[in-house]
């Protein structure tokens, strides 16, 4: 197998240099730097909080790992099969918010802080994807889980390849979201220089500077503005910024991609969904033509949004996966 990059289109390099820019998410933006944002709200295990008329619970659990322990932060929702949520950057169990009712409806939901984020752990240790998958899989063994239900966005998508390749058929169905599968090209992954970089890096300690690059230059749709404060808050937690670079620095995009066609995919069982929004400037489309040619038995959806999509369209996302994850 050769690892020769795909030719990317000049209008998805476009896309991809100039961000969407939408009007309505740049005045969010924009409103919420001048305003500020209070705390993050700092939450205690079997809190309850109320999610668009959801009651969801609050959990702190301590499970195996760094050779001791990691402190782990989730909610959970929900009753019936269970479904684990794994978020990316630069968000929080918190961008699941919009969706979580409708998904609790159907499913025992666990939408989980990975660690270095919200509330979970963010000590110095193991950031590698490999090894970060390995610790979520200890805290579903240590709270009881055994069967589940994936659905992973972003980073945490990297994270869910290891957890799906090595967990077998205990992974029944995967929704995949927003990362880079078959093909990849260094064009579309800036992010990787542009947080380690001596220079520029300090991006990761600035959390509005964080949600504005992202959510202005990735989103076709607004994102309300309430759940842009929120997404501030989460990565304003102390100890964020340095615990996120730390993945950044523990792996390389092509490693990432490589370890994907090699070893991954062919380990994968779950019946698995990809995930894209239709104008994702990191992920353009063409990159899934001929995936049936790696993947024969893969579902390819895609939402209308940006890479937020999940948030920009809440309504198009549950179109997509109910059906899917019910096996509707």
């Amino acid at each position: 197998m050769e690892f020769e990059y795909r030719p990317v289109s000049e209008a998805a390099l476009a896309l991809m240099r100039e961000g969407h820019n939408h009007p309505e998410m740049c005045a969010t933006l924009d409103a919420v730097i001048a305003e500020g944002i209070p705390p993050a709200p700092v939450n205690t295990d079997g809190e309850i909080e109320d999610v668009h008329g959801l009651a969801v619970t609050h959990r702190f659990v301590d499970a195996p790992g760094e050779s001791e322990t990691i402190r782990w932060h989730y909610v959970e929702a929900g009753e019936g099969p269970t479904l684990v949520l794994m978020h990316g950057i630069p968000q929080s169990w918190c961008m699941w918010r919009s969706i979580l009712p409708v998904l609790a409806k159907h499913f025992r939901c666990i939408a989980i802080d990975l660690k270095g984020y919200g509330q979970s752990d963010k000590q110095r240790g193991d950031y590698r994807h490999e090894g970060a998958a390995a610790q979520v899989v200890s805290l579903l063994d240590t709270i009881g889980v055994e069967q589940f239900h994936l659905f992973s966005h972003d980073r945490g998508t990297v994270q869910a390849d290891f957890i799906a390749a090595s967990q077998g058929t205990r992974v029944q169905r995967w929704v995949r979201g927003s990362q880079h599968l078959i093909h990849f090209h260094p064009d579309l992954a800036p992010q990787e220089n542009l947080f380690t970089d001596l220079e520029t890096r300090g991006i990761l300690q600035d959390p509005m500077k964080m949600i504005d690059w992202g959510f202005r230059r990735l989103c076709k749709h607004p994102i309300p503005k309430a759940d842009v404060v929120r997404a501030m808050q989460e990565f304003s937690r102390a100890g964020t910024g340095s615990a996120v670079e730390r993945y950044f620095q523990s792996s390389t995009f092509r490693k990432d991609w490589i370890d994907r066609r090699t070893r991954l995919i062919p380990a994968w069982q779950a019946d698995i969904m990809v995930l894209q929004g239709s104008d994702e400037p990191p992920m353009p489309v063409e990159n899934y033509q001929g995936l049936d040619e790696y993947l024969p038995d893969v579902t390819v959806a895609f939402v209308d949004g940006g890479h937020f999509y999940v948030e920009e369209n809440p309504t198009g996302t549950l179109e997509k996966v109910i059906p899917f994850l019910t096996g509707a």
